[in-house]
């Protein structure tokens, strides 16, 4: 039987310098012919780039015409400043929010919400799906949160998420599809029926993506850091390898009964390109060099 064609969405963030903008700009035309269901920006640690997630979220609207979904976090904003945010997003024309709790600012060590804040992402996905104009989708973790207890909680939180209006969860990135499969099963059983998309993460620079994994509490089995080893740090055997892997992981997915995927860009357009063509996904006009 014919392996089906997977939706897909992709992830950008906010550039902070000119150099960064035009990268993102890039990408995001590089991106655009594969008709992505979404495509989300984030927000960095703290809030810091709330006002270039804005800019960067209303441009790739107005500019290139796909559907955006803004992160938006609990950090260091009342819930009076947290709702503005969301009107101004209405008002651009955006109708989708990834509602997030957010990481600790830098230099804390855990979460604390604003004396006068949303004291999670619970409460604020209920003040967003309040409005009745948002399409909200949130974060989940196939492998334990690292503030949190252990995935029974993780999956536990993710029930009260999509209870209270998220209509969708895109996973932190994991590297083996047993991971992603054994948290869908605990969804699942514990009555979850919304999608959860795997989030998928092509490997840029193995060190970067290692070095994300440990800050994530994302397991690395021995094999995959042998397997880059292997490449002496040679850039195109590692793109080579990184490539095929992504491949290898997204087919597994898929033959297991995955039906969409949102991709960790990290602005890099190349492999995600590469990954989407090999998946058979079509673009609907001419790819533009982005190599």
């Amino acid at each position: 039987m014919a392996r089906i064609t997977p939706h897909v969405s992709f992830e950008f963030f906010p550039p902070k310098t000119l150099d960064a903008s035009f990268r993102l700009w890039e990408t995001a035309r590089g991106l655009a012919p594969f008709s992505p269901d979404f495509v989300s920006v984030t927000y960095g640690a703290g809030g810091t780039t709330r006002k270039l997630t804005h800019e960067a979220v209303t441009t790739i609207k107005r500019h290139y015409g796909l559907e955006v979904a803004a992160h938006l976090t609990c950090v260091e904003a009342t819930r009076d400043e947290t709702m503005k945010i969301v009107q101004e997003y209405a008002d651009a024309g955006i109708r989708e929010i990834v509602a997030l709790r957010g990481d600790a600012p830098k230099g804390q060590e855990r979460f604390t919400p604003h004396p006068d804040g949303f004291a999670n992402s619970v409460e604020l996905i209920q003040a967003i799906a309040a409005r009745g104009d948002m399409t909200i989708r949130v974060g989940a973790y196939p492998e334990p949160h690292p503030d949190g207890s252990g995935t029974d909680s993780d999956v536990a939180w993710l029930k009260r998420k999509i209870d209270a209006g998220a209509s969708s969860a895109m996973t932190q990135f994991f590297i083996e599809p047993g991971t992603f499969f054994r948290f869908r099963d605990k969804c699942a059983a514990a009555g979850i029926d919304a999608p959860i998309i795997p989030g998928v993460l092509p490997i840029q620079s193995w060190k970067g993506a290692r070095r994300f994994a440990e800050a994530t509490g994302t397991s690395v089995p021995q094999w995959i850091d042998d397997a880059f080893e292997k490449t002496d740090g040679d850039p195109a055997a590692e793109r080579e390898l990184a490539t095929r892997l992504c491949v290898e992981l997204c087919e597994k997915l898929i033959d297991g009964g995955v039906e969409r995927l949102h991709f960790y860009t990290l602005n890099r357009p190349e492999l995600t390109r590469d990954v989407c063509l090999a998946l058979g996904v079509k673009p609907t006009r001419a790819l533009e060099n982005v190599a």
